[in-house]
């Protein structure tokens, strides 16, 4: 198996990943650690300090002292330059990136290089332009209330104050700058908890963001497990918004934990994405198109395509054509350079796909390609497609967060509408066809946060992204998550 190249990700990985509090690094408290695997070959990569509850609450105290101090004295050009400097220096160690983040998490480390790295700095650096573009409203007031009065009237938009925020571990890096750059950038001091399956570009960044300038406190990072330091974060009283990233099962958990002080709470979770190709598509392009929807990042994605719709005078065409795309896919470690996917993040996620896979073969579903683990160390899945497949089916409605695609066949546009919008969830979908009037009709009809047409996985830190339905609340990126980070004071002055 390949091992990392760069003597400093080596370093940093041969000695006890700590905590990031108060600007510091720091052990736990209970001085407890945990161990996060190569997904590659199942051995120890790191050894990681385990916080809980009592670090959650150091955290949250340093975030406060920071948002009253240091934080709260700097002009919004100066939030800027350094949130801009942060994505530059996400640049310039993209390399020991992405290497991190295909050690820990397994895809292909060019993928990571050349997409979650560089949507990172691209996105700090997005939102280094908002700091300045907070803008509130002058409004003149007429009331019944104070007849003849005059009354001088303005709204500001500010900070929440403290941000809990929990990441998951398909994305590390990326989740991690969708959820601080915009919070940043409105002036919030954060407390991030990462995915104990992937800890580790958290708390590389960490240094990052300080060689940046970000002053002690401002961003606090707080390894562990959900059920101990990410409940705490979500249910601790001085914190005023939750933000979260992960399964819907999850996020209800959050949302439930976050009542306590009814604080703020944005949710993105989980996504069944229908992908519909119509009779008049480019064959050869959906092909390709609905390959990587699936099958990027090991289908480990919440908005992938994961359930193929295909018009039926072109199904037997298109499905044989993905077919071949997922028997050819090179499945390997990581860090080799023709790896085009790697293993899942866990062995528990393997069992869970694997889990699922077998179920749909009991429930009738025909494979075409793939549908067992490959053998050998790791956690390796080969590309799936299952054809026979039911709309009650376990693979069809669930979220298995893996490199498995199920597929079926419509008639016309009225079925397809109703077989992709059949579902909780509501993340994503794709059109693929040469009719634009029938695309943009179609789009109208979808459900769905973000639908692409001819194409999949198009992000951009401009575009807003989110789910309806169960897919979540609130929107990622764009100038609309800024709404995610601020509040509106209204200020009336009589004159």
């Amino acid at each position: 198996m390949a091992e990392t190249t760069s003597k400093r990700v080596a370093d940093f990985l041969s000695r006890e990943v700590p905590l990031f509090i108060g600007g510091q690094h720091r052990k736990s408290l209970s001085g407890k650690t945990f161990e996060t695997p190569n997904p590659a070959t199942g051995k120890t990569l790191a050894t990681v300090a385990e916080g809980d509850a009592a670090d959650i609450d150091e955290a949250v105290r340093a975030a406060r002292a920071a948002y009253d101090g240091a934080w709260r004295d700097l002009t919004p050009s100066s939030r800027g330059k350094i949130l801009w400097k942060i994505g530059d220096l996400i640049e310039e160690h993209a390399e020991e990136l992405a290497d991190l983040e295909s050690l820990d998490n397994g895809k292909p480390k060019l993928q990571a290089q050349f997409a979650d790295v560089a949507v990172a700095a691209e996105l700090f650096h997005y939102m280094a332009g908002w700091t300045t573009k907070l803008e509130g409203n002058t409004m003149s007031l007429s009331t019944p209330y104070a007849p003849g009065a005059q009354f001088h009237a303005y709204t500001l938009r500010e900070p929440l104050g403290v941000v809990g925020q929990i990441i998951p571990w398909n994305f590390p890096l990326m989740m991690a700058s969708w959820k601080l750059a915009p919070a940043l950038a409105c002036g919030n001091t954060l407390v991030l908890k990462p995915a104990e399956q992937t800890p580790l570009s958290a708390i590389f960044l960490a240094d990052l963001l300080t060689e940046a300038g970000l002053p002690d406190g401002v961003v606090n990072i707080v390894n562990g497990y959900g059920e101990t330091a990410g409940a705490a974060l979500a249910a601790h009283e001085n914190v005023d918004k939750i933000a979260f990233t992960g399964s819907t099962h999850v996020g209800k958990l959050v949302l439930r934990a976050a009542e306590g002080n009814l604080k703020k709470v944005t949710l993105e979770l989980g996504g069944k994405g229908p992908n519909v190709v119509f009779d008049d598509a480019d064959v050869e392009a959906a092909v390709a198109g609905a390959a990587d929807a699936i099958f990027f990042n090991q289908g480990q994605v919440c908005c992938a395509g994961s359930r193929l719709y295909v018009q039926s005078g072109i199904y037997d065409d298109l499905v044989a054509g993905v077919t071949e795309a997922a028997l050819n896919i090179k499945v390997g470690d990581g860090l080799l350079p023709d790896t085009q996917m790697g293993p899942l993040v866990s062995s528990e996620q393997l069992e869970r796909v694997s889990g699922y896979v077998q179920q749909g073969l009991a429930d009738g579903a025909v494979p075409t390609a793939g549908a067992s683990p490959v053998s050998g160390p790791g956690f390796f899945y080969p590309a799936t497609v299952l054809t026979n497949t039911r709309p009650a089916m376990s693979v069809v409605t669930d979220e298995i967060f893996g490199p498995v695609l199920v597929t079926d066949r419509f008639d016309d546009a009225t079925e397809a509408a109703s077989v992709a919008n059949n579902s909780i969830y509501g993340l994503s979908a794709g059109i693929w066809t040469k009719d634009v009037s029938k695309a943009h009709t179609f789009a109208k009809k979808i459900q769905a946060g973000t639908v692409w047409v001819n194409c999949f996985n198009i992000l951009d830190a401009s575009l807003p992204f989110g789910g309806y339905k169960q897919s979540g609340w609130g929107r990622e990126m764009g100038h609309e998550v800024l709404n995610a980070y601020t509040q509106t004071k209204s200020v009336v002055m009589m004159l």
